[in-house]
């Protein structure tokens, strides 16, 4: 039996992937923890990739040593994980465990996004994302159920965006599912959801709760960098 009903198949490709430019592929990694879903979320981009000629997928076992070189090229240091990338390029735009709930409309809106090279963003946060220079991870920890954090997800996702279309590509936007990374949550004490984490050089620097309209949130991340 399907994930997607034939109603939404028919949205997906009305409202999202007609409006696809270059190839997306989606990198799944897949490892032996935190794969209750694996099957899921194989199915799933198996699905979605039918609806279009525009998106494929190779699904990486993350546990082999080929897995691990692969992850490495993509800095992904843990499974499930899906990189949606522009036709292999690397996009910084991460999904820890599977898209499911109120987070699959964030996906098909990411990969349109990645397919197009561009985003929403205003002018003024574009030119701040171009210039940033250093190594920042944005982990936003999110459960299904929570209607709000698929904006804090889009938002870490587009700044991930601008700043590889840049010629930079060291901004990661990370969705992290709470549930399906429980020891993950815990090391930041997640207690309510988004709940956001902005590293820098590998160091954590700032953390909050809520999603943050755009500048807000790009105040936030520039914070982290002072």
């Amino acid at each position: 039996m399907g994930l997607i009903s034939d109603a939404d198949k028919k949205v997906i490709k009305d409202e999202f992937f007609s409006k696809m430019m270059n190839p997306v592929k989606l990198m799944v990694f897949i490892g032996k923890e935190h794969c209750q879903y694996c099957d899921q979320l194989k199915q799933l981009v198996q699905e979605l990739s039918e609806l279009t000629d525009k998106l494929s997928y190779e699904v990486i076992d993350f546990d082999t040593p080929e897995g691990k070189e692969i992850a490495q090229k993509y800095r992904i240091d843990r499974a499930p994980a899906t990189s949606i990338t522009q036709d292999g390029k690397d996009m910084g735009v991460r999904y820890f465990g599977l898209p499911a709930g109120h987070e699959f409309g964030a996906f098909l809106e990411d990969i349109v996004d990645v397919s197009n090279g561009t985003t929403d963003l205003m002018p003024d946060s574009k030119e701040a994302l171009h210039g940033i220079d250093r190594d920042v991870r944005i982990l936003v920890f999110v459960t299904p159920t929570c209607p709000y954090c698929p904006l804090a997800v889009r938002m870490a996702h587009k700044f991930a965006i601008e700043n590889t279309l840049a010629g930079k590509g060291k901004i990661l936007g990370d969705m992290v599912e709470a549930i399906e990374y429980p020891e993950w949550a815990d090391q930041y004490s997640v207690m309510a959801v988004p709940k956001i984490v902005i590293q820098v050089d590998g160091e954590d620097k700032v953390q909050f709760e809520g999603a943050y309209p755009e500048k807000m949130f790009l105040e936030k991340l520039l914070a982290a960098l002072e």
